[in-house]
C-alpha cells in the first residue's frame, strides 16, 4: 500500500449527531456531541497519525520531496484540511477572511469547498447575499435581528457541491452530511447564530466587526454544482483543484507520480493490485513519489485533490 490513511481526529459540536456511525459506519466517543471528523489535518493543535503513531508532520519531515513534491520545504504545512461534518442542526452563519483582510484580523484565509454526501428531504445552504442586499441592509438586519432573509438560502440533494471562497457568507443547514475540502486554516468569524448557546449552555461567541470586514458584499446567490457525467470539475482555484470521478465496476483509475494527492471515497470500493483497498468514507494521502492504478469492485464515486502543492 503506497497511499496513506490518517486516524480520524473527532471534534464536539453543539449542531453534530450520529451519522458517522449510521452512514458511515463508524464508532463514536460514548457521551459526546460529534459535528466534525478531522480526516487530514498538519496543524499545532491537530496533528492526524497514521496507524504506526506517526504524525503527518513526522511523515513530511522524513520525506519531504516524496510526499509532497520536488522542492517542498520539510518544515512546510500540509496545506490542506478535510473534514467530515455531520450537521444535525444549522450551524452558524459566518465567514473567513480573504488573504489580503486576514493579516489585518490575526487571522487565516480559508477558502473551501463542500460535497454533499447525503441530504435529507427539504436540506438547505447558506451562501452569499439575497440580490440586492446592500452592507447597510446587512447591518440593519443585524441589529434588528432579521438578518436570515437577506442571505442567500439553497435547497440542497445528494450529490451537489458548492465552493465557498474566503470573503462568502454562509452556514450549512440541518439535515446535511458534507465532506468539507479546505485551505488549511482554524480562522471563523460567526455574524449570527440563531441565538443558539453552545454546550456550555452559553451564547457562542460572535464576531461582528471582524466578519464585517471579512465579507464580500458583491456576492449575490450562488449556486450549486449539479452532479453530471462521470468525470466533473467541482472546484478550480488557486488554493486546490477538485473534482469528480464515477467509477463502474470492473473500470480502472489511473494517476501517474509528480504531485500529491487526496483521494476521497464518497460511495464504493477501490483497490490498488496488492489488494489494499479505499472505501465510502475514507479520505487516503497519496504521496508524489508513486504512480497509483486502482480498480472499482463496485460502483464509487471519488473526489479528487490536487494542484494544491505550488
Amino acid at each position: 500500500m503506497n497511499y496513506y490513511l490518517f486516524t480520524p481526529i473527532y471534534q464536539e459540536r453543539v449542531w453534530g449527531g450520529t451519522r458517522f456511525t449510521s452512514d458511515l459506519g463508524r464508532t463514536l466517543p460514548e457521551g459526546k456531541v460529534i459535528g466534525e471528523s478531522w480526516e487530514i489535518v498538519d496543524r499545532p493543535e491537530a496533528q492526524s497519525t497514521l496507524a504506526d503513531g506517526r504524525s503527518i508532520r513526522e511523515l513530511i519531515q522524513s520525506n519531504p520531496e516524496g510526499v509532497m513534491g520536488c522542492g517542498w520545504p520539510a518544515e512546510r504545512p500540509f496545506p490542506i484540511l478535510v473534514k467530515w461534518l455531520d450537521c444535525r442542526e444549522k450551524l452558524s452563519l459566518q465567514v473567513h477572511p480573504p488573504a489580503a483582510v486576514a493579516p489585518e484580523l490575526g487571522g487565516e484565509p480559508k477558502t473551501e469547498n463542500w460535497y454533499i454526501a447525503k441530504a435529507d428531504p427539504g436540506a438547505t445552504l447558506m451562501a452569499g447575499l439575497r440580490a440586492g442586499v446592500s452592507r447597510e441592509d446587512f447591518e440593519h438586519g443585524l441589529a434588528e435581528n432579521t438578518l436570515e432573509p437577506l442571505v442567500h438560502s439553497i435547497q440542497v440533494s445528494t450529490g451537489e457541491s458548492i465552493f465557498i471562497p474566503s470573503g462568502r457568507l454562509h452556514a450549512i443547514g440541518g439535515g446535511n452530511l458534507i465532506l468539507e475540502i479546505q485551505q488549511n486554516s482554524d480562522t471563523t468569524y460567526r455574524v449570527y447564530d440563531w441565538g443558539r448557546v453552545g454546550l456550555d449552555g452559553q451564547p457562542r461567541q460572535l464576531h461582528i466587526e471582524a466578519s464585517l470586514k471579512s465579507t464580500d458584499f458583491s456576492d449575490f446567490e450562488p449556486d450549486t454544482l449539479k452532479p453530471t457525467g462521470s468525470n466533473q470539475v467541482l472546484a478550480a482555484s488557486d488554493v486546490f483543484d477538485l473534482r469528480k470521478v464515477c467509477l463502474k465496476a470492473g473500470e480502472t483509475f489511473q494517476l501517474e507520480a509528480g504531485q500529491p494527492r487526496i483521494l476521497s471515497l464518497v460511495a464504493g470500493k477501490i483497490e490498488e493490485a496488492d489488494g489494499s483497498a479505499l472505501q465510502m468514507s475514507d479520505n487516503a494521502l497519496l504521496p508524489a513519489e508513486h504512480s497509483f492504478k486502482f480498480t472499482a469492485k463496485e460502483a464509487t464515486e471519488l473526489l479528487l485533490t490536487e494542484n494544491f502543492a505550488g
